[in-house]
């Protein structure tokens, strides 16, 4: 690997997800030498033994404590320490190590995350709700442990690539570029009537049931916008969203001098992964190139917020801001899972969060302390699934 200063020593939270499997599967195409020292999953015990059994991390968790006879079985003889249930997720987390990986799913991801941060470890962010719930809280946590927090998603990495921290002065704006999902093309009507299986069906990314159909109502690039304001700092009205159905331009920052720079790759998760990873460095692996000539016409347009009202939903909790963007994602993933269980229709996503946001407005704020930050944002997300699944409850008793 030359003089490239990589991270020795790495920990994978979510390793059986997609964003952990393409970064165990990135440590292999590019030959890194790395010691796990822990790898985390939900509720896969066999795909998480054979990731245990490669890699050979001192600890092994299964957050399904079900799972736990089963992971210990296909581990006996290896000397692997196993561990199960949200506590042994903890003890993941806090694992040392230089880099971590968070890519755990939902809420259940928080925790961990904010765990990993209070190490002074780089923080490889793929967990949404992380930022979206605790954002400040998350990044002041490992800026005082001596860390730092590296965006994963395509379109967050995309931004840090072209993003001169000492030029943020003079940004004007931050633009993230959507693919459109399924339904870009879509009437109201038809989307009306969309099925878990059409909504799933991601014309360019191979993701989670959650996160694609949050692609699919478009709540994944509101969510991106407020984690956007998060991370770089950046005022609510000066983060927009284009829609590129290509996925090649993955997002663009405009400075005051008119320049607009722009990061272009192929869709692959390993690429932002990759440069989490060895950042300030790159890491040479056997990526796809981007062949322009091949790639054919970009293009791009303005979204539809009447097709989509889920983007103009988030952007509204983002400028309400306090608990309003952790009621947003708790009323999201509710209504996501309704839908995926053919309990209420596409259309009635947006409805569920937009009807929790209103019934919840005079919610208290997350305090801003970081021994309170946890516990506060599960009272909140707790006080809106309850809401959420009250609404749930009133479309289907419509229905």
């Amino acid at each position: 690997m030359g003089t490239l200063n990589l991270p020795r020593k790495v920990t994978v939270l979510g390793s059986t997800g997609s964003v952990g499997v393409s970064t165990l599967d990135l440590f292999e195409k590019a030959g890194v030498e790395v010691e796990v020292a822990a790898l985390a999953a939900g509720r896969n015990a066999e795909r998480l033994a054979e990731q245990a059994l490669r890699w050979r991390p001192a600890l092994a968790v299964i957050e399904d404590e079900r799972q736990l006879p089963e992971l210990r079985e296909r581990l006996r003889g290896s000397g692997i320490e196993t561990a199960a249930g949200p506590s042994g997720v903890l003890e993941a987390a806090s694992a040392e190590a230089q880099w971590v990986m968070s890519a755990i799913v939902g809420f259940a991801g928080l925790a961990p995350t904010l765990t990993a941060a209070r190490t002074g470890a780089v923080i490889a962010l793929a967990n949404k709700e992380s930022l979206i719930c605790a954002g400040p809280a998350l990044l002041r946590a490992a800026k005082l442990a001596g860390g730092t927090v590296i965006p994963v998603d395509s379109e967050h990495s995309a931004i840090f690539q072209v993003f001169a921290p000492a030029n943020a002065a003079q940004v004007s704006r931050l633009i993230l570029t959507a693919s459109g999902g399924p339904f870009r093309n879509a009437t109201r009507e038809q989307m009306a009537r969309a099925t878990p299986e059409q909504a799933l069906a991601h014309p360019n990314w191979s993701m989670g049931n959650k996160i694609s159909i949050d692609s699919a109502t478009m709540m994944n690039k509101g969510l991106e916008v407020i984690e956007a304001a998060y991370l770089f700092a950046m005022a609510p009205e000066r983060v927009d969203v284009l829609i590129h159905p290509q996925s090649i331009v993955h997002s663009l920052v405009e400075y005051a001098d008119g320049s607009t720079l722009a990061q272009l790759g192929p869709p692959d998760m390993r690429t932002p992964i990759a440069c989490a990873f060895a950042w300030p460095d790159r890491l040479p692996w056997p990526a796809e190139r981007l062949d322009l000539a091949k790639a054919g016409p970009l293009t791009f347009e303005e979204p539809d917020l009447e097709r989509f009202p889920a983007l103009r939903i988030a952007k509204e909790a983002l400028a309400a801001g306090g608990a309003a963007p952790a009621i947003l994602n708790a009323a999201d993933e509710v209504a996501v899972a309704a839908f995926l269980d053919r309990r209420i229709g596409f259309l009635d996503i947006a409805r569920v969060v937009s009807e929790t946001l209103e019934r919840m407005d005079r919610f208290e704020t997350t305090p801003q302390a970081l021994g309170d930050v946890l516990e506060a944002a599960r009272a909140t997300d707790a006080t809106a699934r309850r809401v959420a699944d009250d609404a749930v409850s009133a479309l289907m008793a419509q229905a």
